[in-house]
């Protein structure tokens, strides 16, 4: 027989499950704080191997598809990517170096605008914004040190990542489950939400690094062809440049063109103009084709939620931070629809 439990009981126990869901909650979040951003990136990594997850579960075991997914994605993406991040820095340090030791003095491009009627006293200009530009360089001296102290944390981090990304890709669809079944919203308007927050991950992850990537790559070849130095380095700054809104391939391949022209190069500082606009013209039609399953986001959705995210989560706020700021929205909207139209019980 069923124990029956009085009023009175029921409530006790209710107020101790809910102290306990309550207590263990903010516990687990704060675990999962300390590698929070490690653990962000493991989602959107799922999320992105999810379908191929799918396909090859109809051939093998989960656990086999998962491990398969993550030792593939190792060898063919993070260790070419590692690579060609260490290539555009050791390029990035030779411009550097290359800039200092006096190839692309200011002496030089100052004598160059001379010629052409401008006169510009980059001493000058050195001496009004000494102050800054130091206090600038020690920032960067002190993130280098920072970075570099930082890399045993960094290795446990990609290993939470590693170990989070596995169970996601083998148990993702149960924990979707069990998540729809403990939250208690109707199960319409949790449909509603996945629907929306998949727009969101797909507008913000797969959308915008395929247009950042193919403008970065497109403007690559052109800086290639005219003999730019340091152009895998160019490259993964336009890259990053394209993430960001109102700023794109822009922020690359004016200064480009204009660094060209000093040297005595119009011919092709005038052909990286008009190479590198058509670049960043085609924002215009790659955006909408690549993000096609979703309606265009709100411009100062992406820009805070962009700026915001990498101050709050670091890089990988680049990608998460619109679908946070995105997501909040959809669960306002659902919840002025839902108290203006109550779903029946």
């Amino acid at each position: 027989m069923t124990e029956k439990r009085n009023p009175a009981t029921w409530s006790r126990e209710s107020t101790a499950l809910t102290m306990l869901a309550v207590i263990s909650t903010i516990l687990a979040t704060l675990l999962i704080v300390t590698y929070l951003q490690y653990v962000l990136l493991a989602i959107i990594l799922a999320y992105i191997l999810a379908p191929a997850q799918r396909k090859l579960e109809q051939r093998m075991r989960s656990m086999t598809a998962a491990i398969i997914l993550i030792v593939g994605s190792i060898l063919v993406l993070f260790i070419p990517l590692a690579y060609i991040l260490a290539i555009a820095i050791q390029q990035g340090l030779e411009l550097t170096a290359a800039i200092l030791e006096g190839d692309y003095s200011p002496e030089m491009i100052q004598a160059r605008l001379e010629t052409i009627g401008y006169v510009f006293d980059f001493g000058q200009m050195y001496a009004t914004y000494q102050e800054p530009i130091t206090a600038g360089l020690q920032n960067l001296a002190t993130g280098a040190v920072t970075v570099l102290s930082g890399l045993p944390g960094v290795l446990i981090g990609f290993t939470v990542t590693v170990f989070v990304l596995f169970s996601l890709l083998r148990d993702g669809e149960r924990l979707i489950a069990w998540l729809e079944s403990v939250v208690p919203i109707n199960n319409r308007v949790q449909r509603d939400l996945l629907r929306e927050l998949d727009h969101l991950m797909w507008a913000s992850v797969v959308g915008n690094v395929a247009v950042a990537g193919i403008q970065a790559v497109v403007l690559g070849i052109g800086l290639l062809l005219v003999g730019m130095p340091g152009v895998i380095f160019l490259t993964v700054v336009t890259f990053v440049l394209a993430l960001l809104p109102l700023v794109g391939a822009f922020g690359v391949w004016v200064p480009v063109s204009i660094y060209l022209f000093l040297i005595g190069r119009p011919f092709a500082a005038g052909l990286i103009v008009i190479y590198g606009s058509l670049v960043s013209v085609s924002d215009i039609y790659l955006r909408p084709a690549l993000i096609s399953r979703s309606g265009t986001m709100n411009v100062s959705i992406i820009v805070v939620g962009i700026f915001g995210g990498i101050v709050l989560f670091g890089a990988i706020g680049l990608f998460i931070g619109p679908v946070i700021l995105g997501g909040a929205k959809i669960i306002l909207d659902l919840f002025a629809q839902e108290k203006a139209n109550p779903t029946p019980t």
